[in-house]
């Protein structure tokens, strides 16, 4: 018998994808707790992030592009406390379900 999505939510550690979702980043954490749709909206979001830093960054000047790159990397770590933040609530709901 295969068990339900929120068992398996309720079974994984939270701590553990909160982590990979900050360490890591880009979401490993929702692949450990096997949410596969937060994981692809991640993905999508990390590649969109990724996509429009390079395409501002074409005609950036010398002293734009530290900018640019601080803003990219505050980027990057906005989506990665936000999706740890939602991985372990996740955890938190599944286990307050069951």
């Amino acid at each position: 018998m295969t068990p339900s999505r929120d068992a398996i939510l309720a079974a994984s550690a939270g701590w553990v994808a909160v982590v990979l979702n900050v360490v890591p980043g880009l979401g490993a954490g929702y692949l450990y707790q096997r949410r596969w749709q937060a994981w692809w909206i991640t993905s999508a979001l990390a590649t969109a992030w990724f996509a429009a830093g390079a395409w501002l960054a074409q005609n950036a000047a010398g002293s734009e592009e530290a900018r640019n790159q601080l803003v990219g990397l505050i980027g990057l770590l906005v989506l990665a406390a936000v999706t740890a933040t939602e991985a372990g609530l996740a955890v938190k709901r599944a286990r307050q379900k069951a």
